[in-house]
C-alpha cells in the first residue's frame, strides 16, 4: 500500500503542471503514467509542436521529457508507470486506486485522464494522423505554408473547421455524404471562400491526397478532420464524477479551479474541456494543481 497525500493520474502535460505546483507547496505527491500522450503521433512523424510559447517548433516528446526531468528533481515527488485501475471511494474517506499489484490511498485526487482520438472511417485517414492529418488549425496550419487544404467532414463540426481554414491557405468543405450545410452554413462559408465539394470521398493517398469516388484525386498540402474523443481511462467514471458533452465527446465536469462534482477530486487536460491544446493543458494544470493544495486548507 502507498498512502500519499495527492495522487495525479496522468503524466502528461496537464498532469505534470499540476504535480509541479503540488511539488513546490511541500507537499508528497504521486503521479501515475500510463505514457499514452495524445500527441504521441506528431513525435512519430517527426513533427513538432506550435502554439506553446517559449517551446515553439520543439518535439512533443522533448517537452515532455524535460518537463519530467524538471518536476522529478523535487524529492517530494514519486513517480510510477503504469495504469490506474479499479478507483473507489474508500471508507476512510480517501480514494483508493491500482497500479498493476501495488494499491495507493490518497487524500486527493488530480485526474489527466487524457483523451482517446477516434478517427472517422475513411481508408488512409488514420494513418497520417498528426503527419499530415490534423485537428487544430492554431497548431498545424502555419506550417502548411498557404497550401491547399482539406476538411473531411464527419458531422456539422466540419462548418466550424472550414469556415476558420482559409485564414491558413484555400479551403474545401468534403461533406462525405456526413450531413447537408444548411443555407446559413453555406452562405458563412462563401463569404469565407470555402469551396464545397459533395462526392464522396473513396480514400487518401499520398501525403494528402483525397480520392474522391468518381476518380478524381484533390492534391491537398493538409487535411483536417474531426475525430471522436472518448475519455482515456475509466477512472472518473469510476468515482462518480459527472460528465457533459462536448460538440466531439464527453469531458469531466469542472468548476473554474478544476474541483469535479466529486468533492477533493479535481481534472484539468483535454480530459476536462471540450478542445485542447498543450499550452491550455499546461495552463489547466497550473490552476487545478494550486486548487487542489489550497482544498487542503479552505
Amino acid at each position: 500500500m502507498i498512502p500519499i497525500e495527492f495522487a495525479v493520474i496522468g503524466g502528461s502535460y496537464a498532469g505534470m503542471s499540476a504535480a509541479l505546483q503540488l511539488a513546490r507547496a511541500r507537499r508528497p505527491v504521486l503521479v501515475v503514467d500510463a505514457g499514452q500522450r495524445r500527441n504521441r503521433f506528431v513525435d512519430e512523424a517527426g513533427a513538432t509542436a506550435h502554439g506553446f510559447l517559449g517551446q515553439d517548433g520543439r518535439a512533443p516528446a522533448a517537452i515532455a521529457a524535460e518537463a519530467r526531468r524538471q518536476l522529478l528533481a523535487y524529492p517530494n515527488v514519486r513517480w510510477i508507470d503504469g495504469l490506474a485501475e479499479d478507483a473507489h471511494h474508500r471508507p476512510d474517506g480517501r480514494f483508493g486506486f491500482r497500479v498493476g499489484g501495488t494499491e495507493v490511498s490518497a487524500a486527493r485526487l488530480v485526474l489527466a485522464t487524457g483523451v482517446r482520438d477516434d478517427m472517422p472511417p475513411v481508408p488512409g485517414l488514420a494513418e497520417r494522423w498528426g503527419r499530415s492529418v490534423f485537428h487544430c488549425p492554431y497548431c498545424h496550419g502555419y506550417e502548411l505554408e498557404e497550401g491547399a487544404i482539406g476538411v473531411i467532414a464527419t458531422s456539422p463540426m466540419a462548418v466550424h473547421q472550414a469556415a476558420m481554414l482559409p485564414d491558413w491557405g484555400p479551403t474545401t468543405l468534403f461533406l462525405n455524404e456526413a450531413f447537408t450545410p444548411s443555407p446559413d452554413e453555406l452562405a458563412l462559408l462563401a463569404r469565407r471562400g470555402t469551396q464545397i465539394e459533395r462526392t464522396p470521398v473513396a480514400r487518401i493517398d499520398g501525403v494528402a491526397d483525397v480520392v474522391l469516388a468518381d476518380g478524381r484525386r484533390c492534391a491537398m498540402a493538409g487535411l483536417f478532420a474531426q475525430a471522436r474523443v472518448h475519455m482515456a481511462s475509466p477512472v472518473a467514471e469510476q468515482l462518480g464524477c459527472a460528465f457533459e458533452q462536448g460538440p466531439m465527446g464527453p469531458f469531466i465536469q469542472v468548476d473554474r479551479m478544476g474541483q469535479t462534482s466529486v468533492p477533493h477530486v479535481f481534472a484539468c487536460g483535454d480530459a476536462a474541456r471540450a478542445a485542447g491544446n498543450v499550452a491550455l493543458a499546461v495552463g489547466d494544470g497550473a490552476m487545478t494543481g494550486a486548487a487542489a493544495h489550497r482544498s487542503v486548507m479552505f
